[in-house]
């Protein structure tokens, strides 16, 4: 039994070399600012196009499209909010997994995330990193395809909080 690695990068998600990346998408899948505005810009609004003709979609849930001209073959986008732009932890926590179990659905062995729900969601970097870290180890070892989830923060505070919580993570035992 592998344990999928868990990595945290600062960096643009639109540049990373996984098999998919994360939109931090609303659940119409419109791709306006932060996240999904750089992804459309790097990859084409060919992603858009394709999300929209999904949607809408639950809140909590996610779906996949192409990724354009994304180094990435997959975008999987992950409703953490609605058109209120408001989100929560449930929120979080199901995107995240309902992400991963798409990404796991296409066997991917490798996945990319940004912070969700922390942009226009207003979300607290720390709770955000200890529900999508938590998400990630829960989805991790036994016959999954994912072995590499990567959460790639483009600002300073996120990439701090997660990594924070991350290192302390690891230093809890392990039953």
């Amino acid at each position: 039994m592998t344990d999928t690695q868990i990595e945290i990068v600062q960096g643009d998600i639109t540049k990373q070399d996984v098999d998919a990346i994360v939109n931090a998408a609303n659940n119409h899948l419109w791709m306006g600012a932060g996240t999904a505005g750089a992804i459309v810009r790097a990859g084409g609004r060919e992603i858009e196009d394709e999300a929209i003709r999904q949607g809408p979609i639950d809140v909590g849930e996610a779906i996949v499209t192409g990724a354009g001209a994304l180094p990435c073959t997959h975008v999987i986008h992950a409703a953490a909010m609605g058109q209120d732009l408001l989100t929560s932890a449930a929120k979080i926590r199901a995107s995240t997994d309902n992400a991963l179990r798409r990404a796991e659905e296409l066997s991917l062995a490798s996945v990319a995330f940004p912070a969700l729900g922390t942009g226009v969601g207003g979300f607290d970097y720390r709770e955000a990193a200890e529900i999508m870290i938590g998400e990630a180890a829960a989805h991790s070892g036994g016959a999954r395809s994912v072995r590499l989830v990567r959460f790639v923060l483009l600002d300073q505070l996120a990439f701090d909080a997660f990594q924070h919580v991350d290192q302390q993570r690891r230093q809890e035992p392990t039953d």
